[in-house]
């Protein structure tokens, strides 16, 4: 089992950026393909970025490709989410998952474990 903790998620004006850090509990971290995922208000959950367990692959959605970067450390057990240019619509709580030995997929039903999620705000 796999324990997700979020953290970063600010009050940032358009323009400006932010890094968001997932911390995961557990050894078998490096097993899991890991994904960022965002939900705004009245909106469904939507696909971010998703990396693979040896960082060899990225994914990102049309709307931040350019923008986001996603990588891990697999030694300290954490995903990162590096946000630079952001935009009022980038305005969610942003979600960390994993899925085991997964491919990078933009299906949230596909990811097993969840954390919590941290609010980012950006201000027009």
């Amino acid at each position: 089992q796999v324990q997700l903790v979020e953290s970063g998620g600010a009050l940032v004006q358009a323009g400006g950026s932010l890094r968001l850090s997932c911390a995961a509990s557990g050894r078998t971290f490096r097993r899991y393909t890991m994904g960022w995922f965002r939900q705004a208000p009245g909106k469904e959950r939507e696909f971010v970025a998703a990396i693979s367990w040896n960082s060899e692959s990225t994914y990102y959605a049309y709307s931040v490709k350019g923008r986001f970067t996603i990588s891990r450390d697999n030694a300290k057990n954490t995903v990162y989410l590096q946000m630079n240019s952001l935009k009022p619509e980038d305005t969610a709580v942003y979600y960390c998952a994993a899925d085991l030995w997964g491919m990078g997929s933009v299906n949230r039903y596909e990811y097993e474990y969840w954390g919590q999620g941290t609010q980012v705000t950006v201000s027009s």
